[in-house]
């Protein structure tokens, strides 16, 4: 379809309409009713047209619309088994990823951090429906990892175990959360 400046045109895709104010190729730079300037390719844009003979009716234009979107179809990226198996949530509990600075800093108080830290992400996933959470404590003494269990089993609806050795080796535990049927 041909343009001129100046000409009254409506975006298909869109509810802009406007005037016809740069052409360029196949873009056209439309001044919309509200004041905005918008770049449209060519075959997006439909004129208006003053001529009650020559209008064209919703029905049409939803008849194009619906061709347009048949024409599109969407990607869906397949996931893997591997990937599908894969727990959802990470939680780094090393002190490191938690505060800007460790200095003047007792072991009780980062001890308390990391499980402060622990039990509000268990907390968020319970919320938000995640069935699967890793918290990475690293190795150590194990006092952080003793300390986890302890949160976790004072949850019914939590069952938890070491996490796959070849991603985390032995630091890290993972987290199943049993979901409530109509919750």
């Amino acid at each position: 379809m041909s343009f001129k400046i100046g000409t009254r045109v409506e975006a298909m895709d869109d509810t802009i309409t406007g005037v016809v104010e740069a052409i360029n190729g196949t873009k056209i730079t439309v001044l919309s009713d509200d004041g905005f300037l918008l770049v449209y390719d060519a075959t997006d844009l439909i004129k208006i047209v003053k001529d009650r003979n020559l209008t064209v009716s919703n029905f049409e234009v939803a008849k194009i619309k619906s061709e347009k979107a048949m024409g599109k179809r969407k990607n869906t990226p397949v996931v893997k088994t591997k990937e599908r198996a894969a727990p959802k949530m990470e939680v780094d509990l090393h002190i490191h990823q938690l505060v800007d600075t460790e200095r003047g800093m007792t072991n009780f108080d980062m001890l308390t951090i990391q499980l402060d830290t622990a039990k509000r992400q268990l907390e968020f996933a319970i919320r938000k429906r995640i069935q699967k959470v890793v918290f990475i404590h690293g190795v150590g003494e194990g006092v952080l990892k003793e300390e986890l269990q302890y949160l976790f089993g004072r949850y019914d609806n939590v069952k938890y175990y070491d996490a796959d050795y070849q991603k985390y080796g032995l630091g890290a535990t993972e987290v199943y959360i049993y979901q409530a049927a109509n919750s």
